[in-house]
């Protein structure tokens, strides 16, 4: 590892709607030029970005690192009377270190939103509990629990400090060596405080420090652009004084020479170490996703019965209802007591079809569409269904 090392593991894009001024093509692209051979992506709420920046990031021969700052509850997801945003939820840094890592975060997501959200997405500690395997842990930034813990006067001090080493504590003891003190140097003198205090813990209970970024946009001339897209979420004017703002232009994807030049209050050495420890955390990390192939959920189907079986026998009934007032019947009876179709024409365009669906794997898929139709009509639900899939007789 050089002695230069670094890897950006809290980055933002401009998935962070309104917030990151990076897209993912200029933040990958910048990592290249930087020399670095990982980069993560941890966006506020979501992994809306996540697939376009696996596979941006793999085509430039980097590490993918995907993550996502989360939004935690102080209590339960399901607990939603806070009085305002800021106590609804604190900043939680996520990031999946193999497979099995990120399929828990797609599950913290998914259910941030279906269950948690109360002004933003929103997990809660029994959630991380449930699904924390394969998942690393960063402290957080200035609005996360352990830092916000910390941004206190000198009389609440000791009371702060107890507070941050608990929060510190249930992470430790959860996710053990996955779990960092995160600290950042933006050029803010909370910041710097904050990281003062941090540190105490981060020895006194044994968690190791990293370094990042908190990076929103990829260079310093950006910052402008960002602080414009801060401006149109909050609905404020730039003129505000009282309005939200980073108050640095040093929120961007810097290089390792600069990050081992921050933090100058701060032991060279053990600056050297923190910002390393960044590199050592990425080299941990490996993610192979399989985007070849689809990955469409399946049908259960009654009676043993596979998915094309199914759809076969709903094409059979659905026509049989479907040319029931036709002059012509749909079939006859024969003399040996069977049954023969009097529209060959019509079945050889339904097995046609059928055999390319099966073919192709969307017997599900077909019949989760049906499924959501025919719950709508059975329910006065007005239901159309559209795409090239609708002029099939299957459908």
């Amino acid at each position: 590892m050089s002695a230069q090392s670094f890897v950006h593991l809290h980055c933002h894009s401009h998935y962070s709607l309104l917030d990151g001024a990076s897209t993912i093509d200029r933040l990958v692209d910048r990592a290249v030029e930087l020399g670095m051979n990982s980069l993560a992506i941890t966006d506020h709420g979501n992994l809306h970005g996540a697939l376009e920046f696996y596979q941006t990031a793999k085509a430039a021969k980097l590490n993918p690192i995907i993550g996502y700052e989360a939004y935690i509850a102080p209590g339960s997801r399901f607990q939603k009377d806070a009085g305002n945003q800021k106590d609804a939820s604190y900043h939680l840094t996520l990031l999946a270190r193999d497979r099995t890592g990120f399929n828990n975060l797609l599950q913290l997501a998914t259910k941030a939103y279906l269950e948690g959200f109360y002004f933003k997405p929103r997990i809660d500690r029994d959630l991380l509990e449930q699904y924390g395997e394969g998942i690393i842990v960063l402290s957080g930034c200035l609005s996360s629990e352990f830092s916000r813990a910390l941004i206190g006067s000198s009389r609440e001090q000791r009371e702060s400090l107890a507070q941050a080493r608990d929060v510190a504590g249930w992470f430790q003891k959860r996710f053990g060596d996955r779990y960092f003190i995160e600290i950042q140097d933006n050029g803010l003198d909370v910041q710097r405080q904050v990281t003062d205090v941090a540190l105490e813990l981060s020895r006194e209970l044994g968690i190791p420090p990293v370094a990042t970024c908190d990076c929103h946009y990829v260079n310093r001339e950006d910052a402008e652009a960002q602080d414009i897209l801060l401006c149109v979420n909050t609905g404020r004017f730039r003129s505000d004084a009282s309005r939200m703002r980073m108050d640095s232009s040093e929120f961007y994807l810097k290089s390792p020479t600069e990050m081992h030049a921050a933090f100058t209050d701060l032991d060279r050495d053990f600056v050297a170490a923190a910002v390393n420890r960044s590199q050592e955390i990425a080299n941990s990390v490996s993610i192979e996703l399989d985007l070849g192939k689809r990955h469409f959920p399946g049908f259960d189907v009654p009676g043993g019965l596979s998915a094309a079986d199914e759809l076969r026998r709903l094409c059979l009934e659905g026509l049989r209802e479907r040319y029931r007032n036709v002059p012509k019947r749909w079939t006859e009876e024969t003399a040996d007591g069977g049954e023969r179709v009097l529209h060959p024409q019509v079945m050889d365009r339904l097995e046609r079809e059928l055999g390319v669906i099966n073919t192709l794997g969307f017997a599900s898929y077909f019949l989760i569409v049906w499924d959501f139709v025919r719950y709508a009509r059975e329910v006065d639900i007005p239901a159309a269904a559209r795409g090239s899939g609708v002029g099939a007789l299957v459908a």
